[in-house]
């Protein structure tokens, strides 16, 4: 059998369909922008005490 004309998957063109709003290397957010660790710790702190009240 001849299956060279059996009509197989064609291979993926290894591209996203659309580009994130957030994609890294972005002018929104660039590659070396690190976040600070105060702003992490403020949201974690924030999350636990909305924890504990619930």
């Amino acid at each position: 059998m001849d299956y060279s004309k059996s009509g197989n998957a064609k291979m993926g063109k290894n591209k996203p369909r659309h580009s994130e709003h957030n994609a890294r290397g972005t002018e929104k957010n660039p590659y070396a922008k690190q976040p600070p660790k105060a702003e992490l710790l403020a949201r974690m702190k924030a999350a636990a005490e909305k924890a504990k009240k619930d």
